[in-house]
């Protein structure tokens, strides 16, 4: 019994990466239990510490470990400002869109880090978030990572009348962000005249 049990916990954290399943739903629960921000555009703060798991050869935090961890901070900060909350009760649905990460000093094994979040903007079909991450001891943001959270079956302006109970504009577009914009443009475009002309040799 005890053997399989060992077994069924081995594949969970060596396959599934047990730690981040564990941990979104705890991100989550812990936000609830802080106070509600009200303002959307509050920065928030989880902090967090560089695990043995996280590094690479170089002894150094991994560049994907950062992704994970602003996911579980942005868990946070969406459900602390009530989006995790305006999603379930108007049947939307959110998924990361496109991503871009600047990273400006290495963390190391076990140096504590901060990770502060905020949004920035939004369109028609996405809410856009910034995320740095700081090092408390000298106040150095350490990486940047700026995203585009698309909504599903619904719109960042209905989120936010339903988070405000009101209708709110969205602050000016920061240079950074409409980069980002740009470049998912041009990605787009070309991406789709390779779809076309792959599907006219097809044809021929």
């Amino acid at each position: 019994m005890w053997l399989i049990v060992g077994f069924c916990l081995a594949g969970f954290f060596c396959l599934l990466d047990g730690w981040s399943w564990l941990r979104t739903p705890f991100s989550v629960l812990r936000a609830r239990l802080q106070p509600v921000v009200r303002d959307l555009l509050q920065e928030q703060t989880v902090h967090g510490r560089v695990m043995l798991t996280d590094l690479d050869f170089l002894l150094h935090m991994n560049n994907s470990r950062y992704l994970r961890e602003a996911d579980f901070a942005r868990f946070s900060h969406f459900t602390r400002c009530g989006i995790f909350g305006a999603l379930h009760a108007l049947g939307a649905g959110i998924v990361m869109a496109s991503c871009a990460t600047r990273f400006r000093r290495s963390l190391r094994v076990f140096e504590p880090f901060e990770v502060r979040t905020r949004l920035l903007c939004w369109d028609e079909r996405a809410f856009f978030v910034e995320q740095r991450f700081v090092s408390p001891k000298d106040g150095r943001v350490c990486a940047v990572v700026l995203s585009r959270q698309h909504i599903l079956d619904g719109s960042p302006e209905k989120i936010v009348q339903h988070v405000c109970k009101r209708k709110v504009e969205s602050p000016e577009f920061p240079e950074e962000v409409v980069h980002l914009i740009s470049f998912n443009d041009a990605s787009s475009r070309r991406l789709r005249a390779e779809s076309a002309t792959c599907e006219a040799k097809k044809s021929k």
